[in-house]
């Protein structure tokens, strides 16, 4: 081998080491195992829909004893009765889906959890809101207030069914309601009605 060569590829050896950088050590307990972006989730049964879930982003993590996913951008819930119209939408600005080693499970919305039943025409609106999927309800030990065409309540802590049909408020305060209804008055589902169709 000529000095020259030599020199070369002493040259090109070194310049490759001067340009690698050292890896910052890895924290996989602090690293998602998965990330899903523009999530879009459906869950039917005998092919009648049940539920539908939208998230800009999805995050898996596993620990020794649990895994869970976060959903940093927000998520929205849709369920659908047993006719299959749309009758619960749940949004919030953050949310937590947690599974435990003994078959447990936790979802919790947070940041600006609306909980809105269609049908009912009743808005619901908190800061925290928990969902008991074994014993298919909901909660929450927060303020909260609700507007329905019956009036506005609100208070500290709620339960409901999971469809939030039978809303109840623990601690109220300060609500109102409306005694007089004008008996004769059709109220029309404006997100499931479809309408007569147009003659051309």
């Amino acid at each position: 081998m000529t000095t020259a060569t030599a020199t070369a590829v002493a040259f090109v050896v070194y310049s490759c080491k001067s340009n690698l950088g050292v890896a910052e050590s890895l924290d996989l307990a602090e690293t998602p195992m998965q990330t899903v972006n523009d999530m879009f989730v459906v869950q039917t049964q005998n092919g009648t829909l049940q539920m539908r879930m939208e998230a800009g982003l999805m995050e898996r993590y596993e620990r020794d004893t649990l895994s869970y996913e976060l959903f940093p951008r927000g998520f929205a819930v849709y369920a659908y009765n047993e006719d299959g119209l749309l009758e619960t939408e749940i949004t919030s600005d953050n949310a937590r889906h947690v599974k435990y080693e003994d078959d447990r499970e936790t979802w919790e919305a947070f940041g600006n959890v609306v909980v809105k039943n269609v049908i009912n025409k009743e808005v619901m609106e908190t800061d925290t809101l928990y969902w008991d999927r074994k014993n298919q309800k909901i909660y929450t030990d927060c303020y909260v207030r609700m507007h329905s065409p019956d009036g506005f309540i609100q208070g500290y802590g709620m339960e409901s069914d999971e469809r939030a049909r039978n809303t109840v408020i623990l601690k109220v305060f300060d609500n109102y309601a409306v005694v007089v209804q004008d008996t004769t008055e059709v109220a029309i589902d404006s997100v499931n009605f479809i309408g007569p169709l147009l003659k051309k």
